[in-house]
């Protein structure tokens, strides 16, 4: 399955999970843990459709010599978290409050806020720079 989405092949991605949960289902994969395999893999189906059109093809970009790390996004990501999710602050964030903190950053960091925000407000001129920055 790996292979799927490194080649950003989210159709075969997304089958070949049908295909286990389908063994699931008809008892091929069974045990203590093959609930949990089922919840998890359900979990997994379902980011992949919410985010298959952020979901590169890898093998492209290698070939055509791009950088694919995201270790930049993840230290990004754990920094912003852990300040906010460590108890001694007297303010914390819930998972929701984060995931939607993370979303804006993404869409700062990804220039996509100013868009975003045109299409919600049509009066937003997008001239305000400390708008973007204050995200």
């Amino acid at each position: 399955m790996d292979r799927y989405l490194w080649h950003g092949n989210v159709f075969k991605a997304l089958r070949r999970i049908e295909y286990l949960e389908a063994d699931l289902e008809g008892e091929v994969i069974t045990g203590e843990s093959s609930e949990k395999l089922r919840v998890t893999l359900q979990e997994f189906q379902t980011y992949i459709e919410n985010n298959q059109q952020w979901i590169p093809n890898y093998g492209e970009l290698w070939r055509a010599g791009e950088r694919i790390s995201t270790a930049f996004v993840e230290s990004a990501v754990d920094q912003v978290l852990s300040k906010r999710f460590v108890k001694k602050q007297q303010m914390s964030w819930s998972r929701r409050g984060a995931h939607l903190l993370l979303q804006v950053r993404t869409r700062v960091l990804n220039e996509e806020l100013r868009d975003k925000f045109g299409e919600w407000y049509p009066e937003f001129n997008g001239e305000s720079e400390d708008l973007a920055r204050a995200a």
